[in-house]
């Protein structure tokens, strides 16, 4: 037994209930995002002619109905006689090389056989421009290409606010920019991000042969409630309107505090922070408030999809050595350098196992009650609409009239070893 073992052995775990979180489903099904994708893309015929090579966008993001999207994208293209291909726009993402990137779109469904056209990855830009003393770089694939279509979901960003946050404009400048684009985005601060992404934006669709953008807007259940078609001409002001669409349908935790916050996995296929700080509080930014507070953030896992990467542990406070086996150095810190911030990629405190973790989370929290702490556990920060709270928290829970309780109170399962065993959601 370790020292540490000792010191929290005392602590005894409160029984949880299983609660439901109730948001509206908007989500759209398979054929009315196709539907919508087919009306609205007849805005820019003409603007693909026979024998052009058309580069398609695709990120590193799970993100709802995105493989059929851009498989629409592709089909479309050819239909109209030119030659699609895609490449991953993401900035550093992959470890910064270009085999690790495209593993990453395979872990997502994303390969030539799904998408039935070339996948082009490389890490070599070209210098299109300079402006306000920023230089502007592309994928040298998309550079070279008879025309440009994006395609990414927009969304709030976890660090910054600004007109422009996850969307069109920041696959442009971060993601067809690569290291080098989401280095000189980062270069001088949060503050900085949402007006360097629309300067290098713009000027790419300036100078580059951008045909359109097809922007996915996703629900609290991260389903897609909207497509748009977006002309080139249109993204600068039409993206800020879909920005502030999204956020108006984004999940949260009802809660406004807690003792501890636990997350089962953190991962880049869920959010580029690793865990959402709309959701879960505690944004790198300090200058930003959002998501829920607590006094003490534990993380148990990370997703495969993320490959190792642990980008956003060092907002936790505690974690097993399970997830610290998992993290690769080599896939985590690139994002690290690139975005100038380092206190996201510190470790947390490592226990022996997930009991631990809880244990140590109540034991060195300030003023609260031991025999009963107030324990949210979610999935990720993605999946939030089945959450676990510990039994003190039910008094708060009835007052809220978007929760339902949906089960008695119970102990949390633990393996021999210490793992946790118990599942959010009944299966």
């Amino acid at each position: 037994m370790s020292t540490s073992t000792k010191l929290i052995s005392h602590i005894k775990l409160p029984r949880f209930v299983r609660v439901d979180q109730s948001f509206p489903h908007s989500e759209l099904s398979d054929v009315e995002v196709a539907e919508s994708f087919a009306e609205q893309i007849k805005q820019i015929e003409g603007r693909v002619k026979p024998g052009q090579r058309i580069c398609i966008t695709a990120g590193s993001r799970g993100i709802d109905h995105m493989p059929m999207m851009l498989r629409s994208i592709a089909d479309w293209v050819k239909a109209h006689g030119g030659e699609p291909f895609i490449v991953p726009a993401m900035g550093s993402h992959g470890g910064a090389v270009a085999e690790g990137q495209k593993a990453l779109l395979e872990s997502l469904g994303i390969t030539e056989e799904t998408m039935n056209c070339p996948i082009l990855s490389s890490m070599e830009t070209v210098h299109v421009d300079t402006v306000d003393g920023l230089e502007v770089h592309i994928d040298k694939n998309a550079y070279e290409a008879d025309g440009i279509i994006l395609c990414n979901r927009v969304k709030a960003h976890t660090s910054f606010n600004g007109p422009f946050e996850s969307g069109l404009m920041k696959i442009i400048a971060i993601g067809l920019g690569k290291q080098h684009g989401a280095y000189t985005c980062h270069a001088k601060g949060d503050d900085f991000m949402s007006q360097r992404i629309e300067t290098i934006g713009k000027s790419v669709i300036k100078n580059v042969n951008v045909i359109c953008g097809v922007a996915l807007l996703e629900n609290a259940f991260d389903k897609t409630f909207k497509l748009a078609v977006l002309p080139a001409e249109k993204i600068e002001s039409e993206e800020p309107k879909l920005l502030k669409e999204a956020k108006a349908a984004m999940g949260k935790l009802y809660f406004k505090d807690c003792d501890v916050l636990l997350v089962r996995a953190i991962g880049k296929n869920y959010t580029g922070a690793g865990m959402d700080p709309n959701v879960v509080g505690r944004c790198a930014n300090p200058k930003l408030k959002m998501g829920i507070s607590s006094q003490r953030l534990c993380i148990l896992d990370i997703s495969d999809e993320s490959h190792g990467n642990a980008t956003g542990m060092g907002r936790a406070d505690l974690a097993p050595k399970r997830f610290f086996n998992k993290v690769s150095m080599d896939d985590t810190y690139p994002n690290g350098i690139t975005s100038y911030n380092t206190s996201c990629y510190m470790f947390p405190m490592i226990m022996d196992n997930d009991k631990e973790v809880m244990q140590a989370a109540v034991a060195s929290s300030l003023d609260i009650d031991y025999d009963a702490p107030r324990i949210i556990m979610i999935d990720n920060s993605l999946e939030i609409e089945h959450i676990l709270i510990s039994e003190a928290m039910i008094p708060e829970a009835e007052k809220i009239d978007e929760i339902s309780i949906v089960s008695e109170p119970f102990e949390l399962e633990f393996s021999a070893e210490g793992d946790l065993l118990t599942k959010i959601k009944e299966r």
